[in-house]
Order: C-alpha cells, then structure tokens, then sequence
C-alpha cells in the first residue's frame, strides 16, 4: 500500500481521536448545564454550540483563519507570546475541528441528561454526594448509549471534514494534508483510482463505527428491559 495513503490515513484518524477525546471533557460538561439551566442566556448557548450545524464550513474556516493569521492581532499575539503558529498546522486543525465539532458530541449528551429520571439526582444528594460525585459517578453511568454515540459520530464526522480543515490547514502532506483533501486533489489531477481507494476506505470505516454504535446501543436497551 502506497506511504502517502498510509500516512494521510494516520493522520486523519489521529485528528478524529483527539478531536473527540477533547470534545468528550468539554461536551460532558456542557450538556449537563445545557440539560439542567434555566438561565435566560440558554438559548444563546444552544445557538452558539449549534452554529456550525447550519454555517456553511467555509465560513467558519473563513474566520477562523482570520483570527489565526498572524497578521491579525489574536494570531500575532499567539506568535509572539507562545510562538505558536495555528494557521496550517495539526494544532490549528484540532482547534477548528473542536469548534466544527461540538454540536455533534454535546447534543446526544444533552439528550442523554435530559432523558434521565430526576429522582436519580434527587436521590444521590439525599445520600450526602455533591453534584460533581451525583454526575460522574450516577448520571454519566445511566447515559452510557448517549456517550457511546456522541463519541462516535463525533468521530466519524471529523473524518469527513472538508470546507474547514482545506480552510486552516491547506493541503501539507504529513502534517495537515487528511482524507478528505486527498480525495479532492486525486480527483483533480483524475486519479480516480487513488480517490476511489480513500473514499471506499472511508465509506467503510464509517459504515463500520456506526453499524457498531447501533448493535451496542441495541444491546445496551435489551439488557435495560431484562
């Protein structure tokens, strides 16, 4: 098998798994407090997590890149303080992939709280647990579905990402340079054979995670009703 294949597959799953592990330690959080606020700045939140739902990717990448640049103030202060450089580099990638993202790994986590009977809480803070204790070792057991799925799809749609990774991190073999892109590049220099091999590699991988997903989840319910 072709190195450069090898190498823009690693590389793109490694996006997709850091990508999701940060996501998981923001999206817990987040849609725990999404689940249970009542604060009138909610629906801001929500607004706000779920932009990138309906922004179209080059617009996000758009400004993203603006705020990396280092001719902007946000990314020259980056430069100059901890001479780090965002704009096509892996570490730009995981920041915009985040942003990209968050909708997918928070909104089933969300879902997964918000399902939850109340009397779970109630009942752990009745037994003298604080609410860090009540989420991490009652809530979070009992949406373990939820998790599974937020981690996964967040994970398969880092995979598929276009519009913005092409946006911050351009097309750097080895270092920005994922799937994706290297489907579009095959395919304008019409090496469709290449293309067709990182495409059928993807639609396989992804067929695969989610098949996954829907059998634990399915194995998840039956052992709930027994």
């Amino acid at each position: 098998m072709d190195e450069n294949f090898l190498q823009t597959m690693q590389l793109t799953f490694e996006l997709a798994g850091v990508t999701t592990f940060i996501l998981l330690f923001i999206g817990i959080p987040l849609g725990y407090y999404l689940s249970q606020t009542r604060s009138r700045f909610k629906p801001v939140v929500e607004t706000i997590v779920s932009m990138p739902l309906v922004l179209p990717p080059s617009v996000l990448g758009f400004y993203l890149l603006l705020a990396f640049s280092p001719k902007n103030s946000f990314g020259a202060w980056l430069d100059e303080a901890f001479d780090v450089k965002l704009v096509f580099s892996f570490e730009g990638l995981v920041i915009a992939s985040i942003i990209f993202s968050l909708p997918f790994m928070v909104h089933p986590i969300q879902s997964g709280f918000s399902s939850l009977n109340k009397s779970l809480r109630e009942a752990s803070f009745v037994l003298g647990k604080g609410k860090v204790q009540t989420l991490w070792f009652v809530l979070l057991p009992n949406i373990r579905s939820s998790l599974l799925t937020a981690s996964v799809i967040t994970f398969a749609h880092t995979i598929g990402e276009f519009g913005v990774v092409l946006m911050i991190g351009g097309n750097i073999a080895g270092e920005t340079k994922v799937a994706s892109i290297a489907i579009y590049d095959e395919v304008e220099s019409l090496n469709y054979g290449l293309a067709n091999q990182y495409a059928f590699t993807l639609f396989l991988i992804t067929f695969t995670i989610l098949l996954f997903v829907y059998a634990v989840n399915k194995s998840m319910v039956k052992s709930e009703f027994r």
